[in-house]
């Protein structure tokens, strides 16, 4: 379970993006605070994995607030959620640690998204002992396994979140079961299934049983 502060100023708009996070799952919102202060007292108390952060709060930016985090050795994830669209503010976010940066207003698709991106590196990490120079790449975003070939259509993210899908699940599954596993449609997962088998990154087989065309089944292969 990945335990999530929620830090916004404006009450509405936190409880909004609790009912967003909490209908994730694997997610779970631990706490929520509305300052600055608020915050750091809350993950000091509660530790959370992951800190969804507003850049407006009234007593001091999340920029700061994301530093003062650091600067006390706290070493949860941060993920911006603000209406801040400057490149200033982005750059400082990205000096200080942040994963990544949704700007208001935004679907709830898309910080899911982002939600399932953060488990999926959550995920990745914990599986290494030693990282070779492609995991390197695919965690810190700077050349996402597929990203050049994927087709048009296909989401990175959405391609890492079917990826690990695969890995939680070595004996392979179908298209159904892999859109169950990651919340996904069922006409999209297999999209995706059906591009790693043609790149040479998941095998099909077939399960024959009663009438009717046989099962496509696809396992990870590596």
């Amino acid at each position: 379970m990945t335990n999530v502060l929620v830090v916004d100023d404006d009450f509405m708009v936190a409880k909004l993006h609790c009912r967003y996070v909490s209908a994730v799952a694997g997610f779970s919102v631990s706490g929520v605070a509305h300052s600055g202060a608020e915050a750091l007292r809350a993950a000091e108390r509660l530790r959370p994995d992951l800190v969804l952060l507003d850049v407006f709060l009234p007593d001091m930016d999340g920029i700061q607030v994301l530093r003062e985090l650091r600067a006390a050795g706290l070493g949860m994830d941060a993920l911006f959620i603000t209406a801040a669209r400057d490149v200033g503010t982005i750059r400082a976010a990205l000096r200080a640690g942040a994963l990544h940066y949704l700007i208001k207003p935004f679907s709830q698709a898309a910080l899911h998204e982002q939600l399932r991106h953060v488990a999926s590196l959550r995920s990745r990490l914990d599986e290494l002992d030693e990282a070779r120079q492609e995991d390197v790449d695919q965690i810190f975003g700077t050349r996402p396994r597929g990203s050049r070939e994927l087709p048009k259509g296909l989401a990175a993210h959405t391609a890492d979140l079917v990826d690990s899908v695969l890995r939680a699940h070595p004996e392979g599954l179908s298209a159904t079961e892999c859109a169950e596993a990651g919340s996904l449609s069922r006409v999209s997962a297999r999209r995706y299934l059906e591009y790693f088998a043609e790149t040479g990154r998941a095998e099909i087989t077939l399960r024959y049983g009663g009438t009717g065309r046989p099962e496509r089944r696809y396992r990870r292969l590596g």
